[in-house]
């Protein structure tokens, strides 16, 4: 049977997912029915369209990484910005993370539950967020920030920047990463500079597939860690 949350998104589909580092394999399970999901968000003030239905590279080079050094988050307190259908997430979970996960779309966040207990074994904590806007009740569950923070393909616009940038400095503990992924985006650059500007450090390494669809690139996978909070001299 279905988790709660699943059935009103339509037909579903289960896809092969192989990650080509590690050749870990996972069955995801996604929606079909893209239009009905953007029919269901017309009204949404936020015009936040369903990107999450997809199975996308950084996801997966991102959770290539995570099982490349597992022991970064074993045992840890880790959050995931945007788990959409939850490649990364089953990786964190696979790596031993004590893994919440937040997403904007109530779908993502069941597809999210399902995927991972389906490959992993157990479901991460779920969290609805719009993170560009986050609420003080999601803050205090941060409390002094996680150790290792995830994001793949958050950054798309110039908008973008100055919300990730005051959020990664609640939310990331001194000394810890944030783990960002991305399909090479001036946008994400510019970010990562800006953290630099900061007093974070920034690794990034390219990521180049194969991936699910073939016509897709290769993938920035960036470590950033906090040196100094954000904002201190």
């Amino acid at each position: 049977m279905l988790d709660e949350g699943i059935a009103d998104l339509g037909p579903l589909a289960e896809v092969e997912v192989r990650l080509p580092e590690s050749g870990a394999v996972y069955r995801v399970t996604r929606p079909t029915d893209v239009d009905r999901l953007i029919d269901a968000i017309a009204d949404d003030p936020e015009e936040v369209l369903p990107h999450w239905a997809e199975v996308w590279p950084s996801g997966v080079a991102l959770a290539d990484a995570l099982l490349a050094a597992p022991e970064v988050v074993r045992g840890q307190r880790v959050l995931e910005l945007g788990c959409g259908l939850g490649t990364t997430a089953i990786a964190a979970l696979q790596a031993g993370a004590d893994l919440t996960v937040t997403d904007y779309a109530t779908g993502a966040l069941a597809l999210c539950r399902w995927n991972a207990r389906e490959n992993a074994g157990r479901k991460p904590e779920t969290v609805q967020l719009n993170w560009r806007k986050p609420s003080e009740a999601f803050l205090a569950l941060a409390g002094d920030g996680f150790p290792a923070v995830l994001a793949a393909d958050v950054l798309y616009e110039a908008r973008d920047i100055e919300p990730l940038l005051a959020l990664a400095g609640r939310v990331v503990a001194p000394g810890g990463l944030l783990w960002l992924a991305e399909p090479g985006r001036p946008i994400a650059r510019e970010f990562v500079g800006q953290l630099e500007a900061r007093g974070w450090s920034a690794e990034r390494r390219v990521c180049v597939g194969p991936w699910h669809a073939r016509e897709d690139r290769g993938v920035v996978v960036t470590l950033c860690r906090l040196i100094r909070e954000v904002g201190s001299c």
